[in-house]
């Protein structure tokens, strides 16, 4: 939870730099979990009242609009640190492939190695 609250609060709109994979999968496993979650919500309520759930799906959407440049944000710090310009995000599959790619050792165009930056 951590790593979400960092990407949300200190990096809600930083695409710079680089982002570690563990950074960038917790953020999407609790993006995930709060969306979903929320989803559950959501049809429960629409049991209770049609009107309740609407409500309920309409702030779902705020939640995903509001979480929507974070999101692009870390995806696109995430392929720095692979050496990769953001813009590799747009690429199916290829993306994926970046994506669960470990990060270049040491200093690259991007920035400095963010693992090397973190106590052990």
């Amino acid at each position: 939870m951590e790593w979400f609250l960092k990407v949300i609060k200190e990096r809600y709109a930083d695409f710079n730099g680089r982002a570690r994979r563990k950074e960038y999968w917790m953020f999407i496993l609790f993006y995930n979990i709060i969306i979903i979650a929320a989803y559950i919500l959501a049809i429960i309520l629409m049991f209770i009242s049609s009107t309740l759930g609407s409500i309920v799906l309409g702030l779902i959407g705020l939640l995903v609009l509001a979480l929507l440049i974070p999101t692009i944000a870390v995806a696109v710090r995430r392929m720095h640190d692979v050496g990769k310009s953001g813009w590799f995000i747009l690429i199916p599959i290829y993306n994926i492939i970046l994506l669960i790619t470990e990060g270049e050792k040491g200093d690259n165009l991007y920035g400095s190695d963010p693992k090397a930056d973190q106590t052990v």
